[in-house]
């Protein structure tokens, strides 16, 4: 069983939850060898390197795949998919969906994501940048799906997992805030503040969003390389 981990702080409460789990530790070791950014995992898993992953949610559409009802929602602000005001266009080519987004949306400027731009927006400012998570609910009073559970494999039991991490309100714990809090160079107080703008089951508002969005998403081709210079 292999699993695709992506290793952002929007998902440390699962990642903790796999921790505590009953999994075999030849599958949790696994998890571990298996990480990398929304984009490449969907990736490994269209191509069976993965048994199942958390992939942006553009992608998630393809028929082939099991879609649980998981995933990585914004009710409103996100903090950590962001476009960087008065900059040049940049695309960031570890989420398709944010890239999609940030054209769905006519914002202008460098698409940052992740931890990195969780980072820039505590030292910057919040004022330097677009939330998109936060224009997108201005806009459709509704929240956005940036990622959503896909497997290929052994359905079953990742349902199971889902219902179960779904039920449990994951407590992190101290040693582990430090050791990510030192790695991504963010304050566990600012960790555990971020965390509260992110949530996990998608829904019957959820599922509305996310077709929205794809509509809007296929009327550009799917090419977040479309301009929007105005």
């Amino acid at each position: 069983m292999l699993f695709g981990k992506i290793d952002y702080l929007n998902l440390l409460p699962f990642h903790v939850f796999l921790k505590r789990s009953r999994l075999q530790n030849a599958t949790k070791k696994a998890i571990e060898f298996k990480k990398d950014v929304p984009s490449k995992l969907c990736r490994s898993l269209f191509y069976g390197k993965v048994d199942a992953a958390v992939i942006s949610s553009i992608e998630s559409r393809i028929k082939k795949y099991k879609k649980i009802s998981m995933g990585v929602v914004a009710k409103d602000r996100v903090i950590s998919v962001l476009v960087r005001k008065n900059s040049a266009r940049k695309l960031d080519p570890a989420s398709m969906s944010s890239n999609m987004l940030s054209l769905i949306l006519n914002l202008k400027g460098e698409v940052i994501i992740g931890d990195r731009a969780l980072k820039c927006y505590l030292n910057e400012g919040r004022d330097k940048f677009y939330d998109l998570g936060e224009i997108w609910h201005k806009k459709y009073n509704l929240p956005f799906v940036f990622a959503k559970f896909c497997c290929i494999k052994n359905g079953d039991f990742y349902t199971g997992l889902i219902k179960k991490f779904l039920k449990q309100k994951v407590k992190i714990p101290q040693y582990i805030l430090a050791e990510y809090a030192k790695s991504r160079g963010i304050t566990k107080k600012d960790i555990t503040w971020y965390l509260n703008f992110i949530s996990y089951k998608i829904g019957a508002k959820e599922e509305k969003a996310f077709k929205i969005f794809i509509k809007k998403a296929r009327k550009l081709n799917f090419n977040p390389m479309e301009k929007n210079d105005g």
